[in-house]
């Protein structure tokens, strides 16, 4: 499988499938490129996709180094547009792939045609964070009783009693760990707020509005800060809002790449 070299030498790891316009898709924190998998195949139909898997996930190189940050993420992934022999592409990113994706907007402007940003926030300084709740439960040491909590996050029961899973949004369980802490690092300290104004990219804000892991106030914070941005919400979703609401949440996004 193709791979791009980032500034450092790192490998990394991406796939094209589709036809059409380029559209690059940036999955979540400590995830590879399979958290797309249940969705990708909607928009391949439509555009070109190009996916791939951050430094320390998948078969991209995992270096124990200062390199994983979200600014960084955003010159990974413009390597992965040089080696795709993609010049300007439509960027979707979810979860702390859209944290990635301000970040490629508003740095690489040139790049990035429309914008989609689905369940993310500014960052910290600026954003809604997490209950106290929520982080108890995902730091709870039983493994199994954090990976339920977690699961809960990203869907309803309703949605998960009927499939056994697997899941490709709980994290990719092949990282080594220096790379899942430095993930989760580089996650919790993304401030891109002074960066968001500079984003000339048309955006579409997309989040359940039943998101308590990233919580939906996130949402129109972001819409404010991005010009001209729009906000669409989903009824009832949770983290892969994505992913269960696929129906009601992919069509609308189409349409928006589309540019209606």
């Amino acid at each position: 499988m193709p791979h791009a070299q980032a500034a450092d030498g790192a490998a990394l790891h991406y796939d094209v499938i589709g036809s059409g316009a380029p559209l690059l898709l940036l999955a979540g924190q400590s995830n590879h490129h399979r958290w797309w998998d249940t969705v990708r195949d909607r928009f391949a139909a439509h555009f070109t996709t190009v996916v791939m898997d951050w430094r320390g996930t998948g078969e991209s190189d995992a270096p124990d180094t200062d390199t994983y940050s979200t600014p960084n993420f955003a010159r990974d992934a413009v390597a992965v547009l040089d080696a795709a022999g993609v010049d300007r592409a439509h960027v979707y990113g979810t979860s702390m792939g859209g944290r990635v994706a301000q970040w490629l907007a508003a740095d690489h402007l040139a790049r990035v045609d429309r914008l989609v940003l689905g369940c993310t926030s500014p960052g910290a300084p600026h954003g809604a964070e997490r209950g106290p709740a929520v982080r108890r439960a995902l730091a709870d040491p039983d493994p199994d009783a954090a990976r339920a909590a977690l699961l809960d996050l990203m869907y309803t029961p309703a949605y998960t009693v009927t499939r056994p899973g697997p899941f490709h949004t709980l994290g990719d369980p092949a990282m080594p760990p220096h790379a899942r802490r430095r993930h989760l690092r580089a996650s919790a300290r993304h401030d891109a707020w002074d960066a968001l104004p500079r984003i000339a990219a048309p955006t579409l804000v997309v989040h359940g509005t039943d998101d308590d892991f990233n919580p939906t106030a996130n949402a129109p914070l972001l819409t404010g800060r991005i010009p001209g941005a729009r906000l669409f919400l989903v009824p009832g979703g949770r983290h892969a809002y994505f992913e269960e609401f696929a129906d009601e949440a992919t069509p609308p996004v189409i349409a928006f790449l589309d540019g209606s």
